[in-house]
């Protein structure tokens, strides 16, 4: 598979009229539709019991323990969709990279890409190797019902950080000086990339996912000329390669609010902000045409129950005029954030905008 097969519109699923999905399509909603980055991990206890012992990528491979991860957030907080239960470099793991990671470090990578040589450890992603995927969206969505997946991946340039670097970095030298130094084996790297997020996300909006969301964590460590450049390309194309099965396609950086327009540029149909930016300025940064998702400091969720409330007030009374509006913190659920806390939230977000 490809990032230029041409893919199958999907059919209208049961999850097509929920709240989430109106507003990923900028139509009118009963509540504002409210979602967690990483609702599904470490918070949860019950998450803590059924991983004891299991290494994360086993854990991203056994399709009904990944069903069950998925479902808990649901259950517990009520929340307008689910968010399928991976990790971004699911799709090099599957595709043979030298990989793993490694508990309190992260991803870890055993030959890094630094050379044109290297570059084949990246051959073509096929469903046959993420099959457990596919297993594991069918069991989802029989469960799931009217409540939407939502199915991811790595953009780009975050996958290219990780490979170049060999792991998380703070700085970026690595990438940033073959960027800079070698833009041909850059755009090279990144469009190999590109061709792999897409067939990923493919496999898993063939499998049932109602959207995707792309996560280009990274991001915020570029200047936006840069970005434009030597990044921008490859996301589109991605987003263009799913364009066609007509599914809300979101994208989300970190640190990224000089970066808006040009994510928005991108192609996606929902723009996610993090918390540095109100939704309002983050609405004039993209212009019209997009719903946008966010975007609470996750931080907040340690203040007393009234702080909460009068922060997700802000953001909401903040989102008040925009087309569509997905509530959503800014960054990832914090492991050792209140479980409690979360399923508060949702329930004053549904309350407070009821329609």
């Amino acid at each position: 598979m490809s990032a230029n097969d041409a893919p199958r519109a999907q059919q209208p699923s049961a999850a097509y009229d929920s709240a989430f999905l109106k507003a990923c399509r900028r139509e009118p909603v009963p509540h504002t539709p409210v979602w967690f980055m990483r609702q599904a991990g470490r918070s949860l206890p019950e998450y803590r019991k059924v991983r004891e012992g299991i290494p994360m990528l086993e854990s991203c491979m056994r399709p009904e323990l990944v069903t069950e991860i998925t479902l808990q957030p649901v259950r517990r907080h009520g929340v307008d969709a689910a968010i399928f239960f991976s990790d971004i470099v699911v799709p090099l793991k599957a595709i043979g990279v030298d990989l793993d990671i490694k508990p309190g470090v992260g991803p870890v990578v055993e030959r890094p890409i630094r050379t044109r040589a290297d570059l084949a450890q990246l051959r073509d992603l096929t469903p046959e190797d993420v099959s457990y995927v596919t297993e594991a969206i069918g069991l989802l969505t029989r469960e799931l019902g009217a409540t939407p997946l939502i199915g991811f991946a790595g953009a780009p340039f975050t996958l290219a950080s990780y490979l170049v670097e060999g792991g998380p970095s703070r700085t970026y030298e690595n990438a940033k000086a073959m960027m800079y130094g070698d833009p041909e084996l850059w755009a090279d790297l990144l469009d190999r990339l590109a061709d792999i997020t897409a067939a990923f996300l493919k496999v898993q909006i063939e499998a049932g996912a109602s959207a995707v969301q792309l996560f280009d964590s990274w991001a915020g460590a570029l200047a936006p000329v840069d970005y434009r450049r030597s990044v921008l390309p490859a996301s589109a194309k991605v987003f263009e390669a799913v364009a066609g099965y007509g599914v809300p396609r979101i994208h989300f950086g970190v640190g990224t609010g000089e970066l808006l327009p040009l994510m928005s540029e991108a192609g996606a149909d929902v723009v996610g902000v993090d918390w540095r930016v109100p939704m309002d300025e983050a609405a004039r940064r993209i212009g019209p045409g997009k719903a946008l998702q966010g975007n609470l400091d996750p931080t907040v969720l340690f203040a007393p129950t009234e702080a909460v409330e009068a922060k997700t007030r802000e953001v909401l009374d903040s989102a008040k005029d925009l087309e569509g509006h997905v509530f959503n913190l800014g960054h990832g659920v914090m492991p050792s954030t209140d479980p409690d806390a979360l399923t508060r939230l949702v329930e004053y977000v549904h309350t407070r905008t009821a329609r």
